[in-house]
């Protein structure tokens, strides 16, 4: 919690302006995530694979506007094959930058290496429109976007088993386009890991 209030009071101009954007990556692979289903008495499901191991990285910036939460949710994706480095992290903030179209972003982020090079300190230096914030070590259930992964991975991704990486990424998009249709469940992620990013309204 003491995180997201860093950056929310992280100078005042910023403050009352800002997009309060959480982001976090994660991994999908060809072996299936396997999940509780149903399934006729006496009849167990089974999973049929090649054992493949090829994988692809995604990552989701899930953003809430510091002072207006009239102006919703806002959520940003990107699927590629391999893993994410630094030079792969800044093309996201590129797009990213490009998806807020100039505003004001305090970007919250765990304390991965590629987060915290020195190239991208640097490159994020030299971003006027970009703040950059830590989560406290060791406590992913305070980002918003672990909710999503989650929601993705229980649902479209659960117990697939597809013959190319493209069917993956295909089941993926596919549930980030859910999530974008029902603005209630990004909220629904907020509130599950306890942050408040607007001040509660005064009582007269």
């Amino acid at each position: 919690m003491g995180g997201a209030r860093v950056a929310a009071d992280h100078k005042g101009a910023v403050k009352n302006r800002a997009w309060i954007v959480f982001v976090d990556e994660s991994g999908v692979s060809l072996l299936p995530q396997v999940r509780r289903t149903y399934a006729p008495r006496g009849r167990t499901p089974t999973l049929r694979h090649r054992l493949n191991r090829k994988r692809a990285c995604m990552a989701a910036a899930l953003g809430y506007h510091a002072a207006d939460a009239g102006r919703g949710a806002r959520l940003c994706f990107d699927l590629r094959p391999g893993t994410y480095d630094t030079a792969a992290l800044i093309e996201v903030l590129t797009q990213l930058k490009a998806f807020y179209q100039g505003e004001r972003v305090v970007l919250i982020w765990d304390g991965l290496s590629a987060h915290w090079s020195r190239d991208m300190r640097a490159w994020a230096a030299g971003q006027d429109w970009l703040t950059l914030e830590r989560l406290p070590a060791y406590a992913p259930e305070l980002n918003p976007v672990e909710m999503l992964w989650s929601a993705i991975k229980t649902r479209e991704l659960a117990n697939l088993a597809g013959d190319h990486l493209a069917d993956v990424a295909d089941a993926a998009e596919a549930g980030i386009g859910r999530i974008c249709q029902d603005d209630r469940l990004a909220w629904s992620f907020l509130a599950h890991t306890g942050l408040k990013i607007h001040p509660p309204t005064p009582q007269n």
